[in-house]
């Protein structure tokens, strides 16, 4: 058996501790889970493990020997293989090309494709795939290309391989392949380290798995016997969860209802309802369906059925124009490339949702649109020294600001919220939930979806759980404690 261990590690970022003396080992022979809420430090330790990063103090070592990785090549040499989430295929080559990228077998000055089909044949038999070696990889699906990047790195006979998210845009049925897969590389002499968010995968895939919590580790949990509360115990330990203001009324009039809403294989069959001034969380784990449901409703992705009626208006095929111009706001989960545009300025970003109302007669007026963007810097306490700087003057909360502002201006019925306190620290998360509140006081209808569940318990005044694509409960902040959501969320039941 080969063992990796993490000793006394320890690294900080300015303002932060990521890690602070953390010492744990992974073991062949098994799939080591590696989980943790965000924040944790276990996408810090990762990088640690594979050279991104070196640590400020502490040691690593491979069976028994330390193992000194001086960056991301140096540790790919020393054995360690990491599969990201995001693949590095090349789309226009085949399968066996990728797999044997720049190591193809030659006949003198030429390749020889023959042997060199062979051998990616005999490395995927040996994996137990069935993938037809010679089909371009621009023609596969997610799955099958997630495939071809773990047998490409096996191609190198790892001591370690690292799978960050590997199922985190696969469907049910995708995964399923995909777990067969992992289950044949415990059978080898190699140390699998398996990221993920999905909790529910843990009891199917995983052997053991080790908890994070706020750089430090809490526990190591055998799975088989393990209890969904010993787990979630350990990643969130005593959790204080605050309240949303108590003044925040919800009307009896209904401003959105969604019926029979059915985008395969995201979501199927989804009907709700929103009051007028109501903050409604929809909790799922990843790749329940929560960011695509947002995109179908709002129109950036066509639906195969259903139908949404905004404010009384029945809409049976929406599409972005359409739904803005009816009051839908929606703030993306990645702001940067699809909420914003970071080489415009500030007061330009602002200004993108409302140009009908900042353009009289057809003409853009500059001075109505420094006066709408004011307006917004204003309210949301947005810190820039000027508007007519680029969006990439500012952090990530003020950034996230920027959007919301963008939409106000728009002057919204409803506003969807994707995460959107994704990669900000705690002080500018309180504002931004200040925002929502404060919306809601106005009569602002918002839908608010994030990983982090214990902010839709503090945020909302009811919560929708959706796994594998399907509403399959509700629940009220007041009546549910933050370890029963996420239970929930993985097919549990209430306590």
């Amino acid at each position: 058996m080969s063992v990796l261990s993490v000793k006394n590690i320890t690294k900080v970022f300015p303002g932060t501790t990521a890690l602070d003396d953390v010492t744990l080992s992974f073991e062949s022979g098994k799939v080591n889970a590696l989980i943790g809420k965000n924040g944790s430090g276990k996408s810090t330790l990762v990088k640690i493990i594979n050279g991104a990063y070196k640590p400020d103090n502490g040691t690593l070592e491979l069976d028994g020997k330390p193992l000194d990785i001086q960056g991301p090549a140096d540790a790919f040499a020393k054995g360690i293989a990491t599969v990201y989430q995001e693949m590095s295929l090349i789309p226009g080559l085949s399968v066996a090309e990728n797999i044997l990228i720049g190591r193809y077998e030659t006949r003198g000055a030429f390749v020889d494709w023959k042997r060199t089909y062979a051998k990616a044949q005999a490395l995927l038999d040996e994996m137990g795939i069935d993938l037809p070696i010679r089909e371009t990889v621009v023609n596969l699906n997610v799955w099958q290309c997630q495939v071809v990047e773990i047998v490409k790195a096996m191609s190198f006979r790892p001591k370690v391989i690292l799978l960050d998210e590997p199922t985190s845009a696969l469907a049910q049925h995708e995964t399923q392949i995909l777990f067969k897969l992992i289950r044949e590389l415990k059978k080898k002499d190699v140390i699998v380290i398996y990221i993920t968010h999905r909790l529910q995968e843990l009891w199917e895939i995983a052997d053991t798995s080790t908890v994070l919590l706020d750089g430090r580790m809490t526990g190591k949990v055998p799975m088989e016997g393990a209890k969904t509360g010993d787990v979630l115990k350990l990643m969130f330990g005593d959790v204080e969860v605050k309240s949303r203001p108590a003044d925040l009324a919800i009307s009896e009039e209904t401003i959105l209802e969604v019926k029979g809403f059915t985008r395969k294989p995201w979501f199927e069959d989804i009907s709700f309802t929103l009051k007028k001034g109501e903050i409604l969380g929809i909790a799922g784990m990843l790749g329940s369906g929560r960011t695509e449901l947002l995109r179908g409703i709002f129109g950036a992705d066509g639906v195969d059925g259903g139908s949404v009626i905004l404010d009384g208006d029945r809409i049976a095929r929406p599409s972005p124009r359409q739904m803005s111009g009816k009051g839908l706001a929606f703030t993306p989960e990645d702001r940067k490339s699809q909420g914003l545009v970071q080489s415009l300025s500030i007061k330009d970003n602002l200004c993108h949702a409302c140009l009908d109302k900042v353009s009289p007669g057809g003409f853009v007026d500059r001075k109505l649109m420094a006066d709408f963007a004011d307006r917004q810097v204003d309210a949301l306490s947005i810190k820039t020294t000027g508007t007519e700087l680029p969006m990439t003057s500012l952090s990530g909360g003020n950034q996230q600001k920027v959007v919301v502002g963008k939409w106000l201006n728009a002057c919204p019925k409803v506003i969807f919220f994707d995460e959107p306190s994704r990669g900000i620290d705690v002080g500018a998360k309180q504002q931004i939930f200040q925002i929502i509140w404060e919306q809601s006081r106005c009569g602002i209808s918002c839908v608010v979806v994030s990983s982090e569940l214990e902010e839709l318990l503090e945020v909302c005044h009811r919560i929708i759980i959706m796994r594998l694509g399907r509403f399959v409960g509700e629940v009220r902040p007041e009546d549910v404690t933050i370890e029963e959501l996420y239970s929930l969320c993985m097919g549990g039941e209430l306590r």
